[in-house]
């Protein structure tokens, strides 16, 4: 290296381990947890194969987490897939990473909890049905307005919103618990013969299509075991911070994913669980009677946490892709910009989507960036083990979660193609048409600087420092 390169605009580290948990905890627990049940339910078959599921994907999540955790030590700057694999593999497929994360992953799961947070919150209003999908949306759209403003306005606040939100959710969930064990204390041997182990398994599917199905759900529910990687340079220490508030985070998380659901089998039948608009909803009906709208807004604000969470964490991606020259300069002014970006797209996913089909369409494109991620933790592991890693992980665990990658990337399209997949192949494909004229050439360099400048006025922020 002849000279040496001038030094890039970065975050304060305000996050601890506490934040650093409730960041990864506060966004998995969400609208998962009170959606996903009854679709995983419905994929898997049988009560049975579903908790079997429910585990497995802990388990997946704790690996890959475990992974990231490495590689995050490796290459200690935010921007989570992107910055990685800028490292490890160069600009061309980073950009492709950074357009599907910043277009598809984020605007999807942040469009998809903002749906939960809106029917959960209105359940008790349309009992026994789905509430009109069109005030669904337009209620969606104003949570998302809500937690952007957040965002935008007050990092320290939204780390605050976190943490109190995290509390609350596990409070709901633990009550969950509670409750289902004193139904099953008082229960029929009826409830009792369900959860025997000879009719737990009973009609379970084994098709790769519903199987890979079943894990979009049951990882959904999981997702934001790698927020805390967007996040690396806010962190404090993260050589210890990040492991630690990983490994508290998941633990704690699966073990109240499996008895809520426990909880909910104890509680209702299969059939009932599938049929459910709310299953947290129907739950409570069931165990308090009237006061089950209680349920409702727990849920509700459960899932508005976790959207925090998100968001907090996707604005990143835009500010480090900006900062790394894989997008217009306007957003490497503050994440202010990035987030009013992915705002946008969020409020146009709202327009089309339900919340099942916006899960498989979501878990599809990040697992497959999730795996050309871990496969760059193998080449760096094999190749360049001399580089100093503060954590370091069993080479088996991230061979594990790819093997586990390509397995949910290509389930669903070898058992069963369906046409959406191709479309969401192509628009990751597709960015090609960017990346040469605008990345690579750096075409219509002019236009883009009096945009930057334009937005440095309106949003009161100064511009990235640079060594000419």
């Amino acid at each position: 290296m002849a000279d040496k390169e001038p030094e890039a605009l970065k975050m304060k580290r305000e996050i601890g381990l506490i934040g650093g948990v409730a960041l990864v905890s506060g966004t998995m627990i969400g609208s998962g947890i009170f959606m996903s049940p009854q679709f995983l339910l419905a994929y898997a078959g049988s009560p049975g194969a579903s908790l079997v599921i429910w585990a497995l994907s802990g388990v997946v999540a704790m690996f890959a987490a475990l992974s990231y955790t490495e590689i995050g030590t490796i290459i200690s700057e935010s921007g989570g897939d992107f910055i990685y694999i800028l490292r490890i593999y160069g600009s061309c497929p980073a950009f492709f990473a950074a357009i599907t994360f910043i277009m598809v992953v984020k605007p999807f799961g942040i469009a998809a909890m903002a749906i939960s947070i809106t029917e959960y919150a209105m359940a008790p209003f349309y009992p026994g049905c789905y509430p009109p999908q069109l005030l669904v949306r337009y209620a969606a759209a104003v949570a998302i307005l809500v937690v952007a403003t957040v965002n935008i306005l007050n990092v320290r606040l939204a780390i605050r919103i976190q943490v109190v939100f995290l509390v609350a959710k596990v409070v709901t969930l633990t009550f969950i618990i509670i409750g289902g064990i004193v139904k099953l204390i008082q229960s029929s041997t009826v409830i009792v013969e369900n959860l025997k182990l000879e009719n737990a398994f009973k009609g379970t599917q084994y098709s790769l299509d519903t199987l890979g199905m079943a894990f979009y759900q049951g990882l959904w529910s999981y997702d934001g075991w790698c927020n805390l990687n967007y996040v690396t340079e806010e962190l404090k220490r993260p050589e210890v911070n990040l492991p630690r508030a990983v490994v508290i985070a998941i633990s704690l998380v699966t073990g109240l994913y499996l008895l809520v659901n426990v909880s909910y089998l104890t509680v209702m039948t299969p059939k009932e669980l599938m049929s459910s608009s709310a299953v947290a909803v129907t739950w409570g009906n069931k165990v308090l009677g009237s006061w089950g709208w209680i349920m409702s807004v727990a849920a509700a604000l459960s899932a508005f946490g976790s959207l925090n969470g998100t968001f907090f964490s996707g604005g990143r991606v835009c500010f480090v892709a900006a900062r790394e020259g894989h997008m217009v300069s306007i957003f490497i002014l503050t994440p202010s910009p990035a987030l009013i970006f992915t705002t946008i797209i969020s409020l146009v996913v709202l327009i089309p989507g339900d919340f099942q089909s916006i899960v498989n369409f979501f878990s599809f494109t990040a697992w497959f960036f999730y795996a050309i991620t871990l496969s760059g933790l193998i080449y760096l592991k094999i190749k360049k083990p001399e580089l100093p890693r503060p954590y370091r992980v069993p080479i088996i665990l991230p061979i594990l979660v790819l093997i586990a990658a390509i397995f949910l990337v290509l389930a669903p399209i070898i058992d069963k193609p369906q046409i959406e997949y191709l479309y969401v192949t192509l628009f990751i494909f597709s960015g090609v048409i960017i990346y040469i004229p605008f990345i690579h050439y750096k075409l219509c360099p002019g236009l883009l600087t009096k945009l930057t400048v334009f937005l440095q006025l309106f949003l009161k922020v100064a511009p990235a420092e640079k060594n000419l």
